[in-house]
């Protein structure tokens, strides 16, 4: 390549084209400036400058907005089109560079620097070049290129190798910043080569495109192929009389439709190809198609957005339950870790506590601060493992488990699942449900859980499963470690009377027709029911009592007896009959050989009274009461102890060989066992043998060794409420047990006095009143 001369011409900017010498190019002009330019160089020898403008959105591109280098073409013809539009025809003669702009008004004008190619004779290395160009260019053209036979045959008659580099460029390179590298090649060689990297990118894209484009027919073909058989078999059907396929069709359509992961798909696609090909009257169809719609059915890849703040999450458990600040900072703190990490991993939260302190409604309301679907399962009776896992379809009248129905109620695959009274679980020759549970719980397996009835996985690792249970010692212990126990205790007086005005009390009334000003009750009558006519850790009973008042209410008022209704102390025994219970008064002269007990139970606390009578015998013991074993061995370390201690404690001499003891604790319908009754039965047994009655206002809970230690027990919180509701003011407990004092209502501990004590003597010291002279 050689600088030819220097020159100046017209200028006319592309827009998104661009021209090589040795074409011929048409393209319409619009531009007043373009048009311009055109005109002036048909006035002087018809030449004229293109070059390619960076922008193509450019309407008035400035000079450096402009390339460099361009081609020096000659005008061939010119038409004018409707709307002064001006339609050319030029033919590209050789590359020119752009020194500087002479004019840009009203066209452009430019003194060019003008290249032309100098070729000699081509050597070896040119010529292999050429040839190799050629050759890849007839690939080109059999692979579809965009460009005829007659071309080739052409091509291979060009002496010139720029000339051969620039007619392929112009007829394979099809971007246009690759066709400006190519005119900017001002050695040939280079030039040369570029052509030939970029034809070959252009020649690999066809032969993809033939690729893909041959796998669509394929796939075409089948499909067509298909649904004309598909056609064929419902015309035969259709004359046969046989209409089941309408139904097959619509399953079909809905899988066909759905998001379904490939492992349920193929499944699906299998079933429902056994299915159309199945005889009509086949028992085996409605089992299939069940089967199909029951995987249809799910919520395949359907997900709820979390909407987890903790203020809103706070005011929500704030609003739909009073109390309980412990648990609903935990559930919280749950919460937080969930919104940090998106991930429902971590401990199964399961709330243990008495029936009716809110643990089901606890959870519907961490579905509520979660923006999630609530589903609840109760495991109560629960014997087969099929009702976790599902029937295999081998059975007759096989169904999905629980689970899987409880992910087709919920409606997508992260709501929140309650498994409700866990505790309650049992097991028999059918299976363990427990064992079942494990994978259902465990964040590990629970992604690809596969039930019985599906055969196919399905995805629980985004599901919050949360439990409950009455008695945490009723959980087997792998099921129970899966689980962080969070305790619900029981309510106090207060406490129910403050849920009762909030909450127990709105509901009903509107359950029962009953407008605001209807229904008055004063919180002081709330206390008298909540006192009178209940005595459990929960609220049900309280809202049975408030449901029977708002019948009685709305008796009177729709018979027109009275328009509103204010419930008094002095009519709860009309509305609601005698009092239930009532206070046990510890006052007057105590018995001797009488205590009162405390005791922890699946429903909270309970006092129990322990009696004892010492009578003239042969040295037996007699226990009834219906009492478990470990009670039993408690009796006979306390008979045992005492038996240690007694010239110190001024026993008679004639115990233990001389008088039979009978211990009783009544209720004897009523089970009973645990270790927290063994001082309450070692100070019975002491105050029976001694004639010595116990200090009136006084409970105990508490085990005893046979040495005397007394150990710590459970359920100090529950034990302590139902001392109080039944007026006890002193208790005595084992030091071991100090810490839990903390549980109590400060409300409750202000107004009793706690004893704690490391061994039994220092019981002896509290229990008995001093005798006169003492």
């Amino acid at each position: 390549m050689q600088n030819f001369n220097v020159n100046n011409m017209p200028m006319l900017a592309l827009r998104g084209l661009m021209i090589f010498p040795h074409m011929v190019l048409n393209f319409d002009v619009g531009r007043d400036k373009s048009i311009a330019a055109l005109e002036a160089a048909m006035l002087e020898d018809q030449s004229i400058y293109l070059a390619m403008q960076k922008d193509i959105k450019d309407e008035d591109p400035a000079p450096d907005q402009i390339h460099s280098i361009g081609t020096v073409a000659k005008i061939k013809q010119i038409l004018k089109m409707p709307g002064d539009v001006v339609r050319v025809m030029v033919e590209g003669v050789c590359r020119a560079r752009a020194i500087q702009f002479v004019e840009t008004e009203p066209f452009l004008r430019v003194e060019l620097e003008i290249y032309e190619d100098v070729e000699g004779e081509p050597d070896i290395q040119r010529q292999a070049m050429m040839r190799l160009l050629c050759d890849r260019f007839a690939e080109f053209v059999s692979a579809g290129g965009k460009a005829s036979a007659e071309t080739v045959e052409t091509l291979r008659e060009i002496e010139s190798a720029g000339q051969l580099a620039d007619v392929i460029a112009a007829s394979t390179v099809a971007r246009l910043e690759q066709r400006q590298d190519v005119l900017e090649a001002l050695d040939i060689d280079l030039r040369m080569e570029r052509v030939y990297e970029y034809m070959q990118r252009e020649l690999e894209l066809l032969r993809l495109e033939q690729r893909v484009q041959s796998r669509m027919k394929r796939q075409i073909d089948k499909n067509q192929k298909e649904f004309y058989l598909r056609e064929q078999i419902k015309a035969i059907r259709k004359e046969l009389g046989e209409n089941e396929s309408e139904q097959t069709d619509e399953l079909a359509e809905r899988a066909r439709k759905m998001a379904l992961p490939q492992e349920v798909r193929e499944k699906v696609d299998k079933e429902l190809g056994r299915l159309g090909r199945m005889a009509p009257g086949t028992p085996e169809i409605s089992q299939l198609q069940t089967y199909i719609e029951w995987v249809l059915d799910l919520p395949w890849g359907v997900y709820t957005d979390d909407d987890i703040r903790l203020q809103k999450a706070q005011k929500v458990l704030d609003a739909e339950h009073y109390g309980l600040q412990k648990v609903k900072e935990r559930i919280v703190e749950h919460l937080a870790v969930h919104q940090l990490t998106r991930s429902v991993k971590g401990p199964i939260l399961c709330f243990a506590g008495p029936p009716g302190v809110g643990k089901t409604s606890i959870a519907r309301s961490i579905a509520h601060a979660m923006n999630r679907k609530f589903v609840r399962i109760s495991l109560g009776g629960t014997r087969d493992e099929a009702d976790i896992r599902g029937h295999r379809r081998t059975y007759i009248g096989a169904i999905p488990g629980r689970i899987i129905t409880g992910m087709k109620q919920s409606g997508s695959m992260n709501p929140v699942f309650l498994l409700d009274e866990v505790d309650k679980l049992g097991h028999d020759m059918r299976g363990d449900p427990a064992a079942a549970l494990l994978e259902v719980l465990d964040a590990e397996q629970n992604s690809a859980f596969r039930d019985h009835y599906l055969e196919v996985a399905f995805d629980l690792s985004q599901v919050l499963f949360l439990t409950t249970a009455n008695d945490i010692g009723a959980i087997p212990g792998p099921l129970r470690d899966r689980m962080e126990i969070i305790n619900l205790p029981g309510y106090t007086v207060e406490d129910k009377v403050q849920i009762a005005k909030k909450h127990l009390l709105p509901k009903q009334m509107e359950a029962h027709g009953l407008q605001k000003d209807m229904l008055h009750i004063a919180p002081a009558v709330l206390r008298a029911i909540a006192d009178d006519y209940t005595r459990e850790a929960g609220v049900r009973q309280m809202e049975r009592q408030l449901a029977a008042v708002c019948r009685k209410a709305a008796r009177k008022i729709a018979a027109g007896e009275s328009e509103s209704v204010t419930l008094r102390k002095k009519d709860l025994e009309e509305y609601l009959g005698k009092p239930v219970f009532k206070r046990q008064e510890l006052t007057g002269e105590r018995l001797p050989g009488l205590v009162t007990g405390l005791a922890w139970t699946s429903y909270g606390g309970d006092t129990l009274p322990i009696e004892v009578a010492a009578m003239k015998g042969t040295g037996a013991v007699e226990l009834t009461g219906q009492l478990g074993d470990v009670m039993k061995e408690s009796a006979h370390a306390a008979i045992s102890y005492i038996r240690t201690i007694g010239p110190a404690i001024k026993i008679p001499d004639e115990f233990p060989k001389g008088m039979d003891l009978h211990i009783h604790i009544p209720e004897g319908a009523i089970p009973k066992d645990g270790p927290s009754a063994g001082i309450s039965m070692a100070t019975a047994i002491v105050s029976a043998l001694t004639g010595r009655p116990v200090r009136e206002h006084l409970a105990m809970t508490g085990e005893i060794t046979l040495l005397g230690r007394v150990l710590a027990v459970g359920g100090i919180r529950e034990k302590v409420m139902a001392a109080y509701a039944q007026g006890v003011r002193e208790i005595i407990m084992p030091a071991e047990n100090r810490a839990d004092i903390e549980e109590v209502p400060q409300s409750i501990r202000d107004k009793m006095t706690f004893h704690f004590v490391e061994h039994f003597r220092q019981v002896l010291d509290l229990v008995f009143t001093k005798a006169k002279g003492e």
